[in-house]
């Protein structure tokens, strides 16, 4: 099941689960739409292909909440 990481690892803007607008790696690294676009929608951790995260919405949200934990280093 992905994590659903709360915000951009590059810049630090938010990211909510039941929203478009984030893209990940295989391994989950997160970042907005706009950063994923600047880096040429590759992963700079590990070089993998960034692709359109999936919301989680309504029950599936509730039951399975996404993660709090922050990445973004500022």
């Amino acid at each position: 099941m992905l994590e659903m990481r709360p915000d951009c690892e590059r810049c630090g803007v938010d990211l909510p689960a039941d929203a478009g607008g984030a893209f990940i790696c295989s391994f989950e690294c997160t970042f907005c739409a706009e950063c994923a676009d600047d880096m040429d929608e590759r992963c700079p951790n590990c070089g993998g292909e960034l692709l359109d995260r999936p919301a989680r919405v309504g029950d599936a949200l509730r039951r399975h909440p996404a993660s709090t934990e922050r990445k973004h280093k500022g």
